[in-house]
């Protein structure tokens, strides 16, 4: 089992540096940051772009992954992003991985803000393929000329690729049949969050269906097993709340064969609400956590 943190893009960088180094040094196997213009309530604070930041922790870490949780096509483009996801590659020493999935269902922030006309969930998974299979293209070939109905290329260039060959791995965001069957095509690991849902167990349940229709999805991909993520903190309790429900939820996904999980940094108020008390507990018992199977 491996353990991954989130860290919102929310603090100075001279405030956020800091946190990026103790999440290598606390043993954490992977560090991401969420890829939004603005976040629910937080858009009323302050807030920074995933690039630069994942660029910057790149340069105060030497271990850790990196990666966006996730990037959405809702503000980005994969012939400019490619060029994007190649310079975090390489400045990352080949350390990056890309969380990618459709985006919330508007109206969110993040389309709201640019004034978009809203699409529909299919419409959503639709665009969300095309990119998905664009940026595939891109980051693996020399030079791409494309079409789809949301997205072109024009003899896009690759040059000079990823450090890691084939290309920088990709973990693909699905709930539903057809944004799995993406992650199943695409992906080197699949990420879910389950249903959004108050009662715990019924939560945990809805991973395990989720976990069983990925597997129809691989199964009809012709694909073997691939790493499975789990957003802890999408479950009505928190998952640093204490150090028994971190270990109790890890447990839990290791038994429905998750092989990573990912918690977030705890916050003093709306979300993720937790003390760094527990994050240092919990870090002192990852080298055990790490080998759950």
């Amino acid at each position: 089992m491996r353990v991954g943190i989130i860290i919102l893009p929310e603090f100075p960088w001279a405030q956020a540096a800091p946190l990026w180094r103790r999440a290598e040094e606390y043993g954490f196997d992977h560090a991401w940051t969420y890829d939004h213009i603005g976040w629910r309530e937080l858009v009323d604070g302050p807030w920074y772009d995933a690039v630069p930041t994942l660029t910057a922790a790149a340069t105060v870490t030497s271990r850790i992954r990196l990666g966006t949780c996730v990037a959405s096509p809702h503000f980005r483009h994969p012939v400019h992003f490619a060029r994007e996801l190649t310079a975090l590659d390489d400045i990352s020493g080949g350390r990056f991985t890309l969380g990618v999935g459709a985006g919330a269902v508007p109206p969110s922030f993040d389309t709201r803000v640019l004034g978009h006309e809203p699409l529909t969930p299919r419409q959503l998974v639709d665009r969300f393929g095309e990119f998905v299979e664009l940026l595939d293209e891109i980051l693996q070939g020399d030079r791409t000329t494309w079409r789809g109905e949301y997205y072109a290329a024009e003899e896009a260039p690759s040059a000079p690729g990823c450090r890691q060959r084939p290309r920088l791995p990709f973990v693909v965001a699905g709930t539903g049949a057809r944004s799995m069957a993406i992650a199943a095509r695409y992906g080197e690991g699949w990420i879910t969050a389950g249903r959004r849902c108050d009662d715990l167990d019924m939560w945990w349940k809805s991973v395990a269906a989720q976990a069983e229709r990925f597997d129809e999805a691989l199964a009809r991909a012709g694909r073997g097993p691939v790493d499975r993520y789990l957003s802890l903190d999408a479950a009505p309790v928190f998952s640093l709340s204490s150090v028994e429900a971190f270990v109790d939820s890890v447990g839990r996904a290791s038994e429905l064969g998750f092989t990573d999980v990912v918690t977030h940094w705890p916050r003093p108020d709306r979300y993720y609400v937790g003390t760094e008390a527990t994050l240092d507990a919990v870090a002192d018992l990852l080298p055990a956590i790490q080998h759950v199977d």
